[in-house]
């Protein structure tokens, strides 16, 4: 399964959008928009790519995304447990949303790190 790259962002008050993209360098992808419902399998597609994916560590670049929902923080978290032992996934500037529902709910997962500027 390859990344699915869809168009450049939808104008403003158009249905929901999320972008993936390999991320050049390193195990990893950029993601950009919205994870929310309408969105939801591609971002589970990405997650999957992540625990799929060999390496020790996995880049999600995420200065992009505007907003995650609590079941797209769940996902993630969910793909973050069933990495084995010493593997992570680690988020780059994550949206202050994402960042949020993991302390709340997900608190201290080490599976998942957290970079931001």
């Amino acid at each position: 399964m390859g990344v699915r790259n869809q168009a450049p962002r939808p104008a403003e008050g158009s249905r929901p959008w999320l972008t993936v993209s390999s991320l050049p360098g390193c195990h990893g992808l950029r993601v950009a928009g919205e994870v929310g419902l309408a969105t939801r399998v591609d971002w589970e597609r990405a997650l999957a790519r992540a625990v799929r994916e060999g390496g020790r560590e996995y880049r999600l670049e995420l200065s992009a995304v505007t907003f995650v929902d609590v079941a797209g923080a769940g996902a993630l978290a969910a793909a973050a447990q069933t990495l084995e032992e010493g593997r992570r996934i680690v988020l780059q500037q994550p949206p202050p949303t994402l960042r949020r529902l993991l302390d709340m709910f997900w608190p201290g997962l080490p599976a998942i790190e957290v970079h931001t500027p």
